[in-house]
């Protein structure tokens, strides 16, 4: 997806792509959510998380034992 803004007639047609016809009063509302969710995930992306453990190597039980001490 481009930086420009789905367009209600584009989130129809990527929705039907899917296998997900949408009624034509849900297409600006699908657009709208796409764009919202698509500026997230760009913000998401920027983030450094060089320093950051894998997910696999936190145990939360440990955490808050830890934290209880």
């Amino acid at each position: 997806m481009s930086s420009a803004a789905l367009t209600p007639p584009e989130a129809a047609r990527w929705a039907a792509r899917a296998g997900l016809p949408l009624p034509d009063e849900r297409h600006c509302a699908v657009a709208v959510t796409a764009d919202h969710i698509h500026s997230v995930v760009a913000v998401l992306r920027e983030l450094d998380f060089g320093d950051t453990p894998p997910a696999g190597a936190f145990r939360a039980e440990e955490e808050q034992r830890d934290a209880a001490v």
